[in-house]
């Protein structure tokens, strides 16, 4: 029971740490809540406090989930242990308990697990996010795209006989979590309102409630 406590609640708690919020209060003094979409995910970040920051963030966000998933790993874990302290790492992006469980949409959080379950899913995740974000100018059809990627990928693998079925958990359960997040951008890509990738720094108490698009 120890084992699951401490690999769960770990994951979780490594999770949570605000990365974006903690870098653009710290380059630029302002409450990334109270930017854009009000996310601390890499798109809010990047209207706050310009790419180095978001690029950084999303590097962040993703090196903690891997962390959670390298600390099930040390302790013993069973692969679906493993798989699961990686979920619970995004559980904690999504709901931060220092940020009173708000955070981002956990696309990148997501990936960092997927990472330290196979490391080729680094490459393969940000080849299906980078293109589809940037060609369409939104980051929520680049988090999608992830979301159905990474549990087709873990699938496959586990078929083939190249991976356990319990990391199919992490791409199901992350997938869920992210296109949970991803609700109100999806009804708007839907009707064609979606907001584009915008580089303009935007700055403090310029709040846009209808754009959730976070990575």
């Amino acid at each position: 029971m120890w084992q699951w406590i401490a690999i769960l609640l770990g994951g979780y708690l490594l999770g949570s740490i605000p990365v974006g919020y903690l870098l653009v209060r710290w380059t630029r003094g302002v409450d990334v809540r109270e930017v854009g979409s009000g996310r601390t995910g890499g798109t809010n970040v990047l209207r706050a406090a310009g790419w180095k920051i978001a690029v950084l963030t999303g590097a962040g966000d993703g090196l903690k989930a891997l962390a959670a998933v390298l600390l099930a790993r040390q302790l013993g874990g069973s692969p679906l242990q493993v798989a699961l302290a990686g979920v619970a790492a995004v559980v904690g992006h999504n709901y931060s308990v220092f940020l009173g469980f708000r955070g981002g949409a956990g696309t990148m959080a997501s990936i960092g697990g997927a990472t330290g379950l196979w490391p080729w899913s680094l490459p393969i995740s940000l080849v299906a996010l980078l293109p589809t974000a940037l060609l369409t100018r939104r980051a929520s059809l680049g988090s999608i795209t992830v979301a159905l990627v990474l549990p087709l990928l873990f699938a496959v693998r586990a078929a083939l006989g190249l991976g356990p079925w319990a990391y199919v958990v992490h791409g199901v359960l992350t997938s869920a979590l992210t296109l949970w997040s991803l609700r109100p951008n999806i009804r708007r890509l839907l009707r064609g309102e979606e907001r584009r990738i915008d580089l303009k720094v935007e700055g403090k108490n310029h709040r846009d409630t209808e754009s959730t698009e976070e990575l």
